[in-house]
């Protein structure tokens, strides 16, 4: 699977409809994941479409969340996204907003590590580092079992991921943990590049 845009196009493209910094880092942090999982898992031909696929993935959330994942279609037809592309990006919210559901292993990969993304960001922000570098996993579980912390990240959706993957909870957790940590700095000084 191919796509026609480049890292910097489809950057433009989220940033088009999304002006929190926020939702541009999450767009940023998952798509770099998504590349590194697209080479730990043998996609390594397909890393750029996996990268565009997550980078795109919330592209109408910021001003449409009432029609998340359906504005999406619109937006990327509008800009000529590869099919495949569309699909993907509907799929991640499978369940909730969207009946699109994730078959390709890259679709389930970013229903799976999407909402596990945010739950790592969130615990990274609460250790004296800031950041993922020194997050083990033993750690991320406890604050995963805390239904109280980071409250808007669904357990189940990040359950059902694993089970679609056919992972353990902890194998998602260790594995999304490393690509987080394979991407920290690079988004870091994107989003200073960026000004944001």
């Amino acid at each position: 699977m191919t796509t026609h845009f480049t890292h910097v196009s489809a950057l433009e493209l989220l940033m088009k409809y999304n002006k929190e910094p926020f939702h541009i880092q999450h767009g940023l942090t998952v798509g770099y994941c998504m590349s590194w999982f697209a080479n730990e898992l043998g996609y390594g031909d397909e890393a750029d479409f996996w990268e565009i696929c997550g980078l795109l993935h919330d592209i109408d959330f910021e001003l449409y969340p009432q029609e998340h994942c359906k504005k999406a279609v619109e937006l990327l037809n509008g800009a000529g996204a590869e099919p495949e592309l569309i699909h993907a990006v509907c799929s991640h919210g499978y369940g909730i907003c969207s009946d699109v559901e994730p078959v390709h292993m890259m679709e389930k990969v970013l229903f799976a590590a999407d909402e596990l993304t945010g739950l790592i960001g969130a615990a990274a922000k609460m250790r004296p580092s800031k950041s993922v570098m020194d997050m083990e996993v033993k750690s991320l579980k406890k604050k995963y079992k805390d239904k109280r912390f980071a409250a808007g990240c669904s357990r189940e959706i990040i359950d059902e991921g694993a089970q679609r993957l056919g992972w353990t909870l902890e194998e998602l957790m260790e594995k999304t943990i490393l690509a987080m940590r394979s991407c920290e700095m690079t988004v870091i000084k994107e989003m200073e590049a960026l000004g944001l």
